[in-house]
């Protein structure tokens, strides 16, 4: 069972943002081509130009706003909540992302543009996505923290482990500069100390219910 933890803005408004945004970029992407903007009517194949390089603004725009095509969820599970890198989102995300080059490539061979205009949108549209959310997604792929009432368990990379709650002493939870959560430590019976780094496992936008869920049903486990 999945429940949505973060309200989304109405689809009205989103879709509203988008047609400015598109309008908006569709404007000023003539700048990109040789062809003034007052010659337009005798070249109105540059409208289908302008209008592809906005295509590939507004991906860009639902790749980095996830909560537009991708609202973030809270899996619930048997006894407790996994919290995990959604696999599926990224994965179209990734086909989403490989249509600005296709569109781009497209562009540079079929119009006349002026370089140095077109690289810095090119590279608006096709960085920003890459690093913040792509690079990022694909290094915590299989990454998760599970929770229930009877163990803790996660995955980060190479680190990974279960901890049956009768083997947890204590849980501590380490905030950073900010007073935002960042780790987990399990204290253990045995004395051995357990970290967990939430702060790699791109799972901020949990913070908040990992929080609440500790809070309530680890009560007794919390330092």
């Amino acid at each position: 069972m999945k429940n949505l933890i973060r309200p989304v803005y109405p689809k009205e408004f989103s879709i509203g943002l988008l047609l400015l945004i598109f309008v908006t970029a569709c404007f000023l992407a003539h700048q990109i081509f040789v062809v003034p903007i007052h010659d337009l009517k005798e070249n109105k194949d540059i409208y289908v130009g302008m209008v592809l390089v906005s295509i590939a603004v507004i991906i860009m725009i639902l790749i980095m706003w996830e909560e537009i095509l991708f609202p973030i969820r809270l899996k619930e599970i048997e006894g407790g909540i996994i919290f995990r890198n959604r696999q599926r989102k990224l994965r179209i995300q990734v086909i989403m992302y490989c249509c600005i080059p296709v569109i781009f490539i497209y562009v540079y061979f079929q119009y006349e543009v002026k370089l140095v205009r077109f690289i810095a949108w090119a590279a608006v549209c096709m960085l920003p996505p890459v690093m913040d959310k792509i690079i990022s997604g694909v290094n915590n792929y299989e990454d998760f923290l599970k929770l229930t009432n009877t163990s803790v368990e996660y995955k980060n990379n190479e680190k990974e482990g279960r901890f049956p709650i009768e083997d947890i002493m204590t849980i501590t939870i380490v905030k950073d500069d900010r007073n935002v959560i960042s780790k987990l430590q399990l204290l253990l019976k045995n004395t051995s100390i357990v970290t967990i780094d939430l702060d790699e496992m791109e799972l901020e936008v949990f913070y908040d219910s990992i929080n609440m869920f500790l809070s309530t049903k680890y009560k007794d486990l919390l330092k």
